[in-house]
């Protein structure tokens, strides 16, 4: 969701993809202890939508397997616990801060079949051949710049018949939780519609998109799965700090706004996303997932 600069009328704006990656490493690197921290909301919100993927990439015992964007590793250790002391799962993201937090939540849970590397998502060419039955991606493969890349570099790591599933958004309609306050702020910082090949949250949750996408790269099978994912709070208070303290990409949108002028941007958004708090259930913010498998 970064924004690349409008160049002259007579030279219509790029999208510039390595700046891209070198902030969403940064942002990642800011936003690493946060996302930790907020690991059991994800383990919730985001837990029914987790074992779908890894049941789509046909992860069980013995399973080798490669989380790719793993983040601070919540669904790598649920893969970990699938797999058994016969598997294997290597964790691999952008982010060395957001590793490091993996490997401890590994340790912690006495998981010795757990490794991480730092690597770019798009740069898994790097991997030896044909050395995992699967691969899954957990909200990552939407913020690639260039998807076709990174998922010709995933079907090189998996074996012949090996699954790679991943998690995306749906689109933005039902995803308020999440697109209310990126209008918020694309209004407010009058940042213009994303660039074309630009990822963001919802690159890939047009009816078929997904699905496209991942035949485009070689994948057989294909099938997308909806996922409905609400995202519970005690109140809309709380997402607002859920996403101020974890979401770098919405600072990252906020740049050009002055210290007030990002204040009274996050109290428009708690006041909007309070539509979605009642008493009887606290904040339940509309979030839906898909999930889209392949067969290498």
């Amino acid at each position: 969701m970064t924004e690349a600069l409008i160049a002259a009328p007579a030279a219509p704006a790029v999208f510039d993809a390595e700046k891209f990656r070198q902030t969403t490493r940064a942002q990642w690197e800011n936003a690493a202890e946060a996302w930790n921290r907020w690991g059991p909301l994800l383990a919730r919100w985001l837990g029914p939508a987790t074992e779908t993927m890894l049941d789509m990439a046909a992860v069980g015992p013995g399973s080798r397997v490669l989380d790719i964007a793993a983040g601070a590793g919540e669904q790598t250790l649920v893969a970990a616990r699938r797999v058994g002391a016969t598997g294997h799962v290597l964790a691999t993201d952008i982010s060395p801060t957001i590793l490091r937090h993996a490997r401890q939540a590994a340790e912690q849970a006495g998981l010795a079949n757990v490794d991480t590397r730092e690597l770019d998502g798009e740069r898994h060419d790097q991997l030896p051949e044909s050395s995992f039955d699967a691969a899954v991606s957990r909200v990552g493969l939407i913020y690639f710049p260039d998807q076709q890349r990174a998922l010709a570099g995933i079907r090189h790591a998996l074996k012949p018949g090996g699954r790679f599933a991943a998690v995306v958004y749906s689109t933005a309609d039902r995803n308020a939780f999440f697109a209310v306050p990126v209008g918020i702020i694309r209004r407010r910082a009058q940042l213009p519609p994303p660039l074309p090949g630009q990822p963001g949250p919802f690159s890939l949750g047009a009816e078929g998109v997904l699905a496209k996408t991942l035949e485009q790269a070689g994948f057989r099978n294909v099938e997308v799965r909806r996922v409905d994912s609400p995202v519970r709070l005690p109140t809309a208070a709380e997402c607002v700090r859920f996403e101020r303290e974890s979401f770098g990409a919405l600072h990252q949108m906020m740049a050009s706004l002055s210290d007030e002028e990002r204040t009274d941007t996050w109290r428009e958004i708690e006041a909007a996303l309070l539509r979605f708090e009642t008493p009887s259930e606290g904040f339940v913010g509309p979030c839906e997932m898909l999930v889209g498998a392949g067969t290498r």
